[in-house]
């Protein structure tokens, strides 16, 4: 009589393999997640960063600039970065500041808070934060 189906052992191998597979896998996703993330809030800024300039352009002046609220990329974001203006925006200069919250500052403390001002200045410029 021959029996159908695996042996205990064929499927004990089958689970080990897909245990390695997955233990190699999964901190290479974590990775790509954290950096993913990050490249969008760049992006983000970036995106934050033209708003200034043509509120620039209407007023002759950053002062009294607000963000806006509720971009897509904000949103997108929500939960990961917080963005916001790093001091007060004067007549001639800003400085716009991502700063990552919960696992994605645990898991990027190197690349947080990611900053862009008036004249294109990023920090922080070790670490490959802003890649070119």
């Amino acid at each position: 009589m021959k029996s159908k189906g695996f042996t205990l052992i064929e499927l004990m191998i089958a689970v080990a393999i897909v245990g390695i597979l997955a233990a190699i896998a999964y901190p290479s996703y974590q990775a790509h997640v954290i950096k993913s993330r990050r490249a969008t809030a760049q992006g983000c800024l970036l995106e934050l960063a033209q708003f200034m300039e043509r509120y620039y352009t209407t007023n002759m002046s950053y002062a009294g600039a607000t963000l806006p609220a509720g971009t897509q990329c904000q949103t997108d974001l929500q939960g990961h970065y917080t963005f916001g203006f790093s001091g007060t925006p004067n007549a001639t200069s800003y400085t716009l500041q991502a700063t990552a919250q919960g696992l994605q500052a645990d898991r990027d403390a190197n690349c947080t808070p990611l900053t862009i001002n008036q004249a294109g200045a990023k920090t922080p410029t070790t670490n490959d934060c802003w890649k070119k």
